[in-house]
């Protein structure tokens, strides 16, 4: 980053597990990043909590120096150009902090929602800098999944959504900037259509749990990882994806119109594959387990692009 980027301010609303891998995210970049919570306890243990983080994801700790914790909204909100909110997903709490946002920060700052399911213009309706107002949509956790849906409301400035792209790049994020506002943004609802075939195909009796983790694990998230689904069927037709769609279309359209939808998301689907999965109590480590293996491909694939 050049020496005007490494002085960018930013401000991080909430101290949580999203809130902590954003701050490492500004961080790492040389960003002067300021924490801010609600919680004191929150505030009292989130430098541990960041430092922990360091450890696990293999990060130079040595960036924590750059984030400061802070007692008050307004001292961490003060001359930043960004604001990064991961408040929890309930409306009326974030139509609370946008207003206090809209009114304690500077005109030209943006302010952007870590929410994965609220729209920016269910918060930001009426308030006079609804322009500067955005939801930048993380992967959790983001300071190993790189991608940021960038979600503009209908009042979203054009040349906000250009700085927050520009910003995204600059702190080594991979920005995905959708035109509009839709419901779900975009990896969501890839991720509800996949997640309701898989639960139909399981409760049907198709494949287990095992097996159609398998199959995503070993088959098309190994292809996609590198490529994605466009890329992948412009390879797997000689004449590319026009090809690809005239060969296989009409087999893909039957299958997709045969597919399951939200009737999929049922108990019963929901005991066959709890009894198959490991016991609630060791999901806090296999989290960890999960966070270093992405930050391992993270690094391998940082290092091969």
């Amino acid at each position: 980053m050049s020496q005007e980027q490494t002085t960018r301010c930013i401000a991080i609303i909430g101290g949580g597990l999203i809130g902590r891998a954003w701050a490492l995210v500004f961080a790492r970049a040389g960003c002067d990043v300021r924490l801010w919570d609600p919680d004191q306890d929150v505030r009292a243990r989130v430098m541990d909590e960041l430092s922990e983080t360091c450890r696990r994801s293999g990060d130079d700790p040595a960036a924590l120096a750059h984030v400061t914790v802070l007692s008050s909204m307004a001292e961490a909100v003060d001359k930043v150009e960004w604001v990064q909110e991961n408040g929890p997903e309930n409306l009326e709490i974030k139509r609370e902090i946008y207003a206090e946002l809209d009114r304690l920060t500077a005109p030209q700052a943006i302010l952007a929602s870590s929410s994965s399911a609220l729209v920016a213009s269910s918060f930001a309706q009426g308030l006079a800098g609804r322009a500067r107002i955005l939801v930048a949509h993380p992967v959790n956790p983001p300071h190993v999944i790189p991608v940021v849906e960038l979600c503009p409301g209908p009042d979203t400035a054009p040349e906000v959504m250009n700085r927050a792209e520009a910003l995204m790049h600059a702190v080594a994020q991979v920005p995905v900037r959708l035109s509009r506002e839709i419901d779900g943004f975009v990896l969501n609802r890839l991720q509800a259509v996949v997640l309701a075939e898989a639960l139909s195909l399981i409760e049907q009796g198709v494949v287990t749990p095992l097996g159609l983790d398998d199959t995503i694990r070993h088959g098309l998230g190994r292809r996609w990882v590198f490529l994605g689904p466009m890329a992948t069927i412009n390879l797997n037709a000689p004449g590319g994806v026009k090809d690809y769609l005239k060969r296989y279309g009409p087999t893909m359209a039957r299958l997709s119109d045969n597919a399951a939808r939200g009737e999929a998301f049922s108990e019963r689907a929901a005991q066959i594959v709890a009894a198959q999965m490991p016991a609630p109590s060791e999901v806090p480590e296999l989290s960890l387990r999960r966070d270093a293996l992405l930050a391992q491909l993270s690094r391998f694939l940082h290092s091969n692009n």
